[in-house]
């Protein structure tokens, strides 16, 4: 008997424990599915793609180079010594001995037309050709995240509205199997409502295996490699609101990074110019040095000094510095002619992703009309086919347009959100800013 109680009692620990995990299953489940708004993407994104990491490198590489442009218009200072062993062999005159040198040297550029300087000028504007790059990678990564993140957004919503359909597509098999089994339906219905619903099975797979590539999709976009399995986003389709009803599409252009971009490198040609017609420009600088050079006496109170002007006139170089002018105007006139082009098609690209944004907006206000008349159709038509008030043939086809409205209803909030992206990118907006 007491076997028998120990038994009991074991049993119902262990049901206890059943119970207790399918409870505390689905919380443990949600706790370790990985959800992320918009702003967590974006912080992701920031600290780990590798395009906007190898931007800033870029950046710091352009600023070293500046520094090393400017070098020459600063003084240069060097100390070196040595000592030199030497001998003789056979028998030739003199002794083998040792000699000791030092040298401390100052050097400084007085005067050399301007090239220096225009060069340093030229790498300056490579420092901003280097940042305008960076924020058109930034606007280029925002755009792809945005999209990624609209991708998964909508392949969530599209599971469920997939599982909705397929549930109604079951529903509307066992309606008209009743009514084939009764008499008031023919097999053609009945086999066309089989069909559509083994065309909602397979969109209910289809959405399932879209998911896992919008998710690895997003991972790519963020920088975090392959995508996880229980990642998932949360947000809306709905679109900010414009800043103007027309938008100025020349300061928008001018300000955007490609235009700056070729700004800067307009300017760097020009410097570049001044800088090859510096080279017929005489060169004066300033040397100094203070050592010592002796055999067998190393005597440090003892020193050498000197200080002059050094003056370097180019007369001929075999035409090099003519043909380094024309070379640099050449260059400055393509620059300037990409700029007038950069600009123009700039102008074209805003316009362009301006009216597509205003199509995609007021879309979905036309989309959201449709999908409210479908819902409101198919209530009606449902009831009148369960009274045998329409045909099969006329339900059906409410039935099939409700299922279309749902879907480019979603299709239309999700092309929305792209269509933003596309506009914000062409203004050149990045990742700066969101989520802080």
């Amino acid at each position: 008997m007491l076997v028998v109680k120990q038994v009991k009692f074991l049993m119902r620990i262990v049901v206890f424990v059943l119970l207790l995990v399918c409870v505390l299953l689905p919380f443990a489940s949600l706790q370790a599915e990985e959800v992320l708004n918009w702003e967590q993407c974006v912080v992701e994104a920031r600290s780990n793609h590798p395009d906007l990491q190898s931007a800033i490198a870029s950046i710091r590489a352009a600023e070293e180079e500046r520094k090393i442009a400017g070098a020459g218009l600063l003084p240069s200072l060097s100390i070196q010594g040595g000592v030199v062993e030497s001998g003789y062999t056979g028998s030739g005159a003199g002794s083998p001995g040792a000699r000791y040198s030092y040298a401390l040297s100052l050097g400084q550029l007085i005067y050399d037309g301007g090239r220096n300087s225009r060069l340093a000028g030229a790498a300056g504007e490579g420092i901003k050709e280097a940042e305008s790059s960076s924020e058109a990678v930034s606007a280029d990564v925002r755009f792809a995240l945005r999209a990624a993140f609209t991708s998964l957004l909508k392949a969530q919503d599209y599971v469920t509205l997939a599982a909705d359909i397929q549930g109604r597509r079951q529903r509307n098999v066992r309606l008209i199997g009743l009514r084939y089994r009764a008499g008031r339906e023919h097999i053609g219905s009945l086999r066309k409502a089989e069909a559509d619903l083994a065309d909602a099975e397979f969109e209910v797979s289809r959405a399932s295996r879209g998911l896992g590539v919008s998710r690895s999709a997003l991972s790519t976009a963020m920088g975090c490699g392959s995508g996880s399995a229980s990642l998932r986003v949360r947000g809306s389709f709905i679109a900010l609101e414009p800043d103007a009803p027309t938008p100025d599409f020349m300061a928008l252009a001018a300000s955007s990074p490609l235009v700056r971009r070729l700004e800067a490198r307009t300017r760097a040609s020009e410097y570049a110019l001044g800088a090859a017609r510096s080279a017929f420009s005489p060169e004066l600088s300033l040397s100094s040095s203070i050592g010592r050079s002796a055999v067998d006496d190393w005597n440090p109170d003892e020193s050498e000094w000197r200080a002059g002007l050094d003056l370097v006139v180019p007369i001929y170089e075999g035409g090099s510095g003519r043909a380094g002018v024309a070379r640099a105007r050449a260059v400055v006139s393509r620059e300037e002619a990409d700029l007038k082009s950069g600009l123009h098609g700039m102008l074209d690209l805003l316009e362009e992703r301006w009216k597509l944004y205003m199509d995609a907006r007021q879309y979905v206000a036309v989309r959201k009309k449709f999908l409210e008349a479908a819902v409101e159709r198919a209530a009606i038509a449902n009831a009148q086919y369960s009274n045998g008030l329409i045909s099969f043939d006329d339900w059906v086809i409410i039935e099939d347009s409700l299922v279309s409205a749902k879907k480019e209803f979603l299709n239309a909030g999700a092309n929305l959100l792209v269509a933003e992206a596309q506009w914000i990118q062409s203004k050149g907006e990045g990742l700066d800013g969101i989520g802080e």
